[in-house]
């Protein structure tokens, strides 16, 4: 307890006592005394009450940034120690879930509904040393965020925030007015007109659902420990991360996808290059974003392309040197991301394909996905149930959208081969 706690409860005491002496008309001696000791003691507590609270209140300022993340830690703490073949022997055989995972789950299901077992998103983090054949934890600290699931996968390395939402849909407001400025022209002459400051809303509904399917051997059941652990959480998170990648790029808006950002209507500036990829082409695009005050240079301009264009570019040489087209990119763009499941594959002759650049604004992320609660690990009874398996399908609500279309452009016609090759 509180040192000021103790010393206001022996003011009040000492109040109390007080109030019932002076209430007499004739106290005796004895009484007199003790009026006399409670009120010296009363004046002195005063100044401990005081010095008490000088006291504590420098502890709780050294203390603020701990009892501020205390909460998250101690949640990423119970993360750290989230076991998956819990829920998988939970789901199999009806074992008793205990321990951290036990709360995790109760948190997770007093927050939304859910047919099966909720895993939370940060519990994907691929570990190492998560439990031994003893069954002795040994919990891997993970941060409370869910960036760190996807943090290597296509959608996170473009500078995408991921976020997560418990329930209902998330309107993100971004400025997209622009601010009026001029001088004055005379002594008495008016500045530039005001301009009105507007918003536009871009948000996040709970309307996409994505499946994944797993099949749990009887003998991969029995083994016990980080067998079955690693192989539940590799699959998840490989599969999570590759059905997002492709949604958040690729996604049709139709049929149950989101609409991704090279199909969905964002009002991306599309430009033709229609030539074999080079690094003018892309430097082109970076200086359209420095024009428009969206990118300070390339080293703040992330670049998405297909491995054909990564192929082409290093054979291409400049004339009478040994430095390719792909020197030049990578000496400006410094990490520049291929996919072969983001973007669709060349086409056409010669073949050709599309490139994404984007970029982070005052802090604001170019491209949003949403994620709702957490993943709904439901088992099917009866697709394995003549060899002892364990079929399990998880559920995963996403939506993706783009913040200002000006951080972001796209280019088509990027050739990956010569012309006539």
């Amino acid at each position: 307890m509180l040192e000021s706690v103790k010393i206001q409860r022996r003011q009040s005491e000492i109040r109390q006592a007080l109030a019932a002496l002076v209430g007499k008309d004739k106290p005796t001696e004895d009484e007199t005394r003790s009026m006399e000791t409670m009120d010296a003691e009363y004046r002195s507590n005063e100044t401990r009450y005081r010095a008490a609270l000088i006291a504590e209140d420098e502890e709780r300022r050294e203390a603020k940034g701990e009892l501020e993340t205390r909460c998250d830690r101690e949640y990423a703490d119970l993360i750290g120690k989230f076991e998956l073949r819990q829920v998988a022997l939970h789901l199999d055989e009806g074992a008793k879930i205990d321990g951290a995972t036990a709360e995790i789950v109760a948190e997770l299901r007093s927050h939304g509904g859910y047919r099966g077992v909720p895993v939370p998103y940060e519990a994907l983090e691929i570990r190492a040393g998560e439990t031994v054949a003893s069954g002795t934890p040994d919990p891997v600290f993970t941060a409370p965020i869910i960036d760190r699931i996807f943090a290597d996968s296509v959608a996170g390395r473009m500078g995408t925030r991921f976020i997560n939402i418990a329930q209902g849909t998330n309107e993100y407001p971004i400025t997209s007015s622009a601010v009026t400025a001029g001088w004055a022209a005379s002594e008495t002459g008016a500045v530039a007109g005001p301009t009105a400051y507007s918003t536009s809303n871009r948000s996040l509904s709970p309307d996409s659902t994505y499946g994944i399917t797993m099949k749990v051997t009887r003998k991969a059941l029995k083994q016990s420990g980080d067998a079955l652990e690693q192989a539940v959480r590799r699959d998840m998170n490989g599969c999570l991360a590759v059905g997002m990648d492709k949604a958040v790029f690729q996604g049709a808006g139709a049929s149950g996808e989101p609409s991704g950002v090279m199909v969905g209507s964002y009002g991306i500036t599309s430009t033709g290059v229609n030539a074999a990829a080079s690094w003018a082409a892309f430097r082109s695009a970076v200086v359209r974003f420095m024009t428009a005050n969206a990118a300070s240079g390339p080293g703040s301009v992330n670049l998405l392309i297909r491995p054909e264009v990564f192929d082409f570019m290093d054979g291409t040489l400049i004339t009478s040197t040994a430095v390719s087209e792909w020197d030049r990119l990578v000496k400006n763009i410094a990490s520049p991301v291929m996919s072969s499941n983001a973007l669709v594959a060349p086409a056409g002759t010669p073949k050709a394909s599309k490139a994404l650049l984007t970029t982070t604004v005052g802090g604001v992320a170019p491209i949003f996905v949403g994620t709702w609660g957490a993943i709904d690990l439901i088992r099917d009874v009866y697709s394995d149930a003549a060899s002892g398996g364990l079929r399990l399908t998880a559920l995963a609500t996403m939506d993706v959208t783009v913040s200002r279309a000006e951080q972001l452009q796209i280019l088509t016609g990027v050739q990956s081969e010569a012309s006539g090759g």
